[in-house]
């Protein structure tokens, strides 16, 4: 494990403009608007010496009485507890806060090392000026600007000093990279609900209110030997409805997470059916040929002898996608949760298989004789051979004398060959026919 370092203050003062500058990558969301961030984000700081782990949390109310603010509130608490180092950030040129203080006062309690960041300090000759007040609160501090990366390096040296010393890199290299798992969906469809079922913690917050989750967030699970990192995303609505920037951000850091995940469980509400937005996820990917497994929550509300039916509605709703595996579940009983994680182990596999180029024209040879291609104003494709020319997923390149006599409907009947003789039933594939 690498050492923990946490970052923690007050709503709006620049924490996650921070955690990006130290991880390097924009992967918090960033917006001028305070308490973007709610649950915990992770990354890992590698640059300028011994690597660590970083967390950003959300902003901080001690006292509240909105609920949101409340579970942001615990969740910083249980990052807090697990911290080698906090980082409680401030505001040098609001000064200091009277939350400031009380927040210096609840990191004391937790006996757990803190350097003071002040934050907002864009150079040497404001340091003495913006930093001198915050000495008051009794830690080392070091003066930055996060957004223009003023000072950064000093601060990792000071970061760096008070960290326990790490494992050797050979041990750290040892373990497997974590299968990469991303949830997507319309809003309030579980998907924080479902993560927090698969890991056994409340690690992310859960709220009837529809748009909790505003960022990416990643959760990482060992299992059996196995790593696992969930991606909880915002929920995605119509386009039409999306009025607001951060929620526009917000969608749009769904959709490119979605696109670097090696599986997506793409949550479908069983009560609600399938709506027109969850075919636009379907449709989106499909066309991106990202393997997914369509995840239909909530059974556990629907009366046991209406399962069977709804099963088959959701067959026929998906038929255009038909290789795409359909598993019910509930967070609330855990029905079907424990068949979500081999499944898609399995299905990444599949999307890495390779099938040799001998074997695949055999497969050609033998498809085309039991059924011809279909003639063409008079003219039949010719196959001359074909390939895999790549993986993850699969693509498949058939050259041929003339591609435009290739229709729809073949190409399907290939798909659909290849498909059961090479046991690709899940993932997707690509084909492309070429003119030799």
């Amino acid at each position: 494990m690498l050492p923990l370092v946490v970052i923690a203050g007050r709503p709006n003062v620049g924490k996650s403009t921070l955690f990006n500058r130290l991880i390097g990558k924009n992967k918090a969301l960033t917006h001028d608007r305070p308490g973007v961030t709610r649950d915990r984000i992770y990354g890992e700081v590698r640059k300028g010496g011994a690597p660590f782990a970083l967390v950003d949390t959300g902003g901080l109310l001690l006292d509240t009485e909105d609920e949101i603010e409340k579970e942001i509130l615990l969740q910083a608490q249980e990052a807090i507890e697990s911290a080698d180092l906090i980082l409680l950030l401030v505001d040098g040129k609001e000064g200091i806060n009277p939350l400031d203080e009380q927040l210096a006062d609840m990191l004391r309690q937790s006996n757990k090392p803190v350097h003071l960041v002040v934050n907002k300090v864009d150079g040497l000759e404001k340091k003495d000026v913006l930093a001198s007040e915050f000495y008051a609160l009794g830690f080392d501090l070091t003066p930055v600007s996060a957004a223009h990366g003023h000072n950064i390096s000093e601060l990792l040296e000071d970061i760096r000093a008070k960290l326990p010393l790490l494992e050797s890199e050979e041990d750290l290299q040892e373990s497997s990279p974590a299968l990469r798992l991303c949830l997507l969906g319309r809003p309030n469809v579980g998907k924080s609900s479902m993560i927090n079922a698969l890991v056994g913690e409340n690690r992310l917050i859960v709220s009837p209110v529809a748009g909790t989750t505003r960022d990416s967030v990643d959760v990482t699970l060992e299992k059996d030997g196995k790593l696992y990192t969930f991606v909880d995303t915002a929920g995605v609505r119509k386009k039409r409805r999306i009025k607001d920037s951060l929620e526009r951000f917000s969608v749009l850091k769904s959709l490119m997470s979605s696109k670097r995940a090696q599986v997506v469980f793409l949550l479908l509400d069983g009560l609600e059916g399938v709506l027109a937005q969850d075919k636009k996820l379907l449709s989106f990917l499909d066309r991106e040929k990202t393997p997914f497994i369509v995840v239909v929550n909530k059974i556990d509300l629907i009366p046991r002898p209406k399962l069977p039916q709804l099963k088959e509605y959701f067959r026929q709703e998906l038929k255009f996608c038909s290789h795409v595996p359909i598993v019910y579940t509930s967070t609330i009983s855990r029905a079907g949760l424990g068949s979500l994680l081999p499944l898609a182990e399995n299905l990444w596999e599949q999307s890495q298989k390779r099938v040799t180029t001998g074997l695949l024209n055999r497969l050609i040879k033998e498809a085309t004789y039991r059924h011809q291609p279909p003639l063409v104003k008079g003219k039949r494709a010719k196959f001359y051979y074909m390939t895999q020319a790549d993986i993850c997923p699969p693509e498949f390149v058939f050259f041929v004398n003339n591609k435009n006599l290739i229709k729809p409907s073949y190409a399907r009947y290939l798909e659909r060959q290849i498909r059961k003789l090479f046991g690709l039933n899940m993932t997707p594939i690509r084909m492309y026919f070429r003119d030799k």
